[in-house]
């Protein structure tokens, strides 16, 4: 089977399926596909951190002790710290955000929810198959926004399992994640059931 790849606003899904022993291994990507517009909000970032950095470092100037430690007395040495300051801010803010989040599925054994962060840090989580009672797609609704989630219904635990804790794709990204997961699980009735959706 080939890759099937669908694209939607900011997000890519790519579904990937490994034929070998002993059998095959269905993996999920949902990727945030990176813009131009993502590298000017990171600059106006900067420069409102920098310009909020300046301000205070004009009111640090009534303290002697650390004024002269960084030797506030120049201009150029404000703004130099204070977009260092802006850049830390900003490298740390963007460590945390999810770059990519998995889903690989093994037949006979269970479901691998992988996610990787821009700083590189990759976080695993293997659930057993026999520990997947049923998948679920639904939908949230808060007072400021509506989205769809898929979560894992399990065995001795009271609460859902959120496959993707980071992003927030829409539906028709859901839907064939949710139907290989149904599949895996020997849920057929679910797996070919009509869905009717029109996002």
């Amino acid at each position: 089977m080939e890759a099937s790849i669908i694209t939607k606003g900011r997000y890519k899904y790519v579904r990937d399926v490994k034929i070998g022993p002993p059998e095959a291994i269905d993996v999920h990507h949902l990727f945030i596909a990176k813009s131009g517009a993502d590298c000017l909000s990171l600059c106006s970032y900067a420069l409102r951190f920098a310009a909020a950095f300046v301000l205070i470092f004009l009111l640090l100037q009534k303290t002697t002790s650390v004024y002269d430690l960084l030797m506030l007395d120049k201009p150029a040495a404000i703004v130099l710290w204070s977009f260092v300051l802006a850049g830390f801010i900003v490298r740390q803010l963007l460590r945390k955000q999810v770059e990519k989040e998995s889903v690989i599925i093994f037949p006979a054994f269970g479901v691998q929810l992988e996610t990787v962060y821009r700083s590189g840090k990759t976080v695993h989580q293997f659930v057993p198959i026999d520990k997947i009672l049923k998948p679920v797609l639904y939908e949230c609704v808060t007072p400021v926004t509506c989205y769809w989630s898929l979560s894992l219904i399990l065995r001795g635990e009271d609460e859902l399992l959120l496959v993707f804790k980071g992003l927030y794709p829409p539906v028709t990204m859901l839907i064939p994640i949710w139907k290989a997961l149904c599949a895996a699980i020997d849920n057929k009735e679910w797996a070919d059931m009509p869905l009717d959706c029109d996002t």
